[in-house]
């Protein structure tokens, strides 16, 4: 049986393209990195007329200063009401008054029905910032080797994995300048924009392979919006 368990989890992973995360960075099996960062969002229906225009204009102008892509995409999840529930609780073991304490456990069984007949689902917002690149041994990887080079092709491959550390430190870096210009760009449109920690990126991974399950906790970036 956990045999059967490894199986599927090894197999699982295979689909995964994320090999680790590191000080809030993904890196990818391909060698690709990506940074997440959490948005605020904007009721774009109540501006005025003028406001939206600028907004749309300030958000063009974002976009013309970049010189690489960005995904912009929404995550949505069912509602969890299990730490509110408990505060309820909390809160009516402190209370002296039995009415109020009637009143809470009324409260607390409408909120607990509601949400099990109703998907109550929340949103929220999410830019991805790429940084890509094709190493040396990718190239040659794709490239017939005749037999007498393969014994180069192995050194050098020693010599690229003794570089490896070093030259991710140098892409972190170039990967966090790119979040820093996305961020000051958001901020300039009116939103608010925070790349997400290594946790939180691993809670926000989970909750996206995972859409059927209703997740422990928010990120806890998520409660400061």
């Amino acid at each position: 049986m956990a045999d059967t368990k490894k199986q599927q989890s090894t197999s699982t992973q295979q689909f995964v393209e994320i090999n680790s995360i590191r000080d809030g960075v993904v890196v990818l099996k391909s060698g690709g990195l990506r940074r997440v960062l959490m948005v605020s969002g904007i009721n774009f229906d109540l501006k005025s007329e003028e406001e939206q225009a600028m907004i749309i204009g300030a958000y063009q102008s974002f976009l013309n200063t970049l010189d690489f892509t960005l995904q912009f995409f929404i995550h949505s999840r069912k509602l969890n009401t299990e730490e509110y529930l408990e505060f309820l609780k909390e809160r009516r073991e402190k209370e002296d008054n039995e009415l109020l304490r009637t009143q809470i456990d009324e409260y607390s069984e409408f909120i607990r029905s509601f949400v099990e007949t109703n998907a109550i689902m929340e949103k929220a917002f999410f830019v991805a910032v790429p940084y890509d690149f094709i190493s040396a041994a990718a190239v040659s990887a794709a490239l017939p080797i005749p037999d007498f080079l393969k014994f180069w092709k192995t050194k050098s491959m020693e010599v690229e994995k003794k570089a490896a550390s070093a030259d991710l430190e140098s892409k972190i870096r170039q990967i966090n300048q790119r979040t820093d210009q996305v961020v000051g760009g958001l901020n300039q449109i009116g939103l608010r924009a925070v790349p997400l920690n290594t946790e939180e990126a691993i809670e926000f991974f989970y909750n996206l392979y995972n859409p059927e399950s209703v997740e422990v906790k928010k990120l806890k970036i998520a409660e400061e919006y």
